[in-house]
């Protein structure tokens, strides 16, 4: 299996699967001397496990982080940085019925028509598992972002259909301090609330729901982004795009450009700079110096409790009920997943700005 390393010169390989003894990732082209805390990668771990929300699951693991190699008296070497997570409370056992039937909505069918076999453990490496490694590596690569002087916040913009207030909360200069003022990571009390009631409701319904993560960059200098295959958006898209429940991103007005006129979308400009900010900090694939902004479409997760129809390796016609510990939505806990990958792809990009690579 290739495809598990990003990046060009901030390069991470993550490994491991959901029921597999651990995870980890390896960092290579950290620059040396950047301060690094065990306990820093372990702050971005503890906010991508299952809160008190309604929407986490049951599964217990506790996420503790090794670094294996690249930091010495806490300053990174400039060699490889080696992260480690070790599972602790996988349940194999809750899958045993279902190893030889492919679950709607999940990978099973495509690895075992493209490896001829599948781990059934969890999904194995299809599993949301795997994105603590993402998670761990993003919290390195945040060391570099920020010494570069920018900020990355990602929060929950919707659950269910039901959304935020952006324009009131966006009113109050204090409104992203909001974000972590809640399990759901959700910076408008009054909707979060509205999201927990719906969350508890599908959970008894035996059913999941989807939503959408905005993220805001901050500081970002113009200048960074690469034509004409590594534009800044389109590396920030494949980044995102590679979490597993994602299928759709958008920059700045997004979707809705196609049916305005130019003369809405263009972001005039005068003596102090942009007048506003239609494209999302990005244009022709190289940052303003705006603040970027994305959004991330979630579908729902797919294993749910209520019966659904599929068939078997051998072609046979099923009927399943997915048990087992699952999150009913995806969001908080992707919340700092996607953080992490626009880190890594932001880290990758400032050093080959750096560097002068091309």
């Amino acid at each position: 299996m290739s495809g598990n390393t990003w990046g060009t010169l901030f390069c991470t390989t993550t490994w491991g699967e959901s029921h597999g003894p651990a995870l980890g990732a390896v960092i290579d082209g950290c620059p040396a001397g950047i301060e690094l805390a065990v306990e820093e990668i372990q702050r971005e771990l503890d906010r991508r496990r299952p809160s008190a929300s309604a929407a986490s699951t049951s599964r217990a693991e506790k996420d503790r982080v090794e670094i294996l190699s690249g930091v010495f008296e806490g300053q990174t070497t400039g060699t490889p940085i080696s992260l480690l997570v070790a599972n602790a409370d996988a349940q194999s056992s809750h899958y045993e019925d279902l190893k030889d039937v492919f679950r709607p909505g999940h990978g099973d069918y495509t690895y075992w028509k493209k490896y001829g076999m599948r781990d059934w453990r969890g999904g194995g490496r299809a599993s949301g598992r795997e994105t603590v490694a993402r998670v761990a590596a993003g919290a390195v690569a945040r060391k570099v972002v920020r010494a570069a002087g920018m900020e990355v916040t990602a929060y929950t913009h919707s659950i269910g259909g039901i959304e935020i207030s952006s324009k009131a909360l966006k009113q109050d200069p204090h409104w992203l301090e909001k974000v972590r003022e809640n399990s759901l990571y959700c910076p408008d009390s009054q909707a979060s609330a509205a999201m927990e009631e719906r969350l508890s409701a599908v959970r008894k319904e035996g059913d999941t729901l989807g939503g959408v993560v905005e993220i805001l960059v901050r500081g970002c200098p113009a200048g960074l982004g690469e034509p004409v295959f590594d534009k800044m958006d389109a590396d920030l898209a494949k980044a995102l795009m590679s979490i597993g429940t994602v299928k759709a991103v958008e920059v700045g007005d997004g979707c809705e450009v196609a049916s305005k006129k130019g003369s809405e979308v263009n972001d005039p400009m005068d003596a102090e700079g942009f007048v506003k900010n239609s494209a999302g900090g990005i244009l022709a694939g190289i940052t303003t110096g705006q603040d970027i902004v994305f959004r991330v479409y979630c579908k729902p997760i797919p294993s749910i409790a209520l019966p659904q129809q599929t068939v078997d390796e051998s072609g046979r016609q099923r009927s399943i009920q997915v048990v087992g510990r699952h999150d009913v939505c995806v969001i908080p806990r992707i919340v700092p997943v996607c953080e992490a990958m626009v880190l890594l792809a932001l880290a990758d990009h400032w050093l080959r700005r750096k560097a002068g690579v091309r």
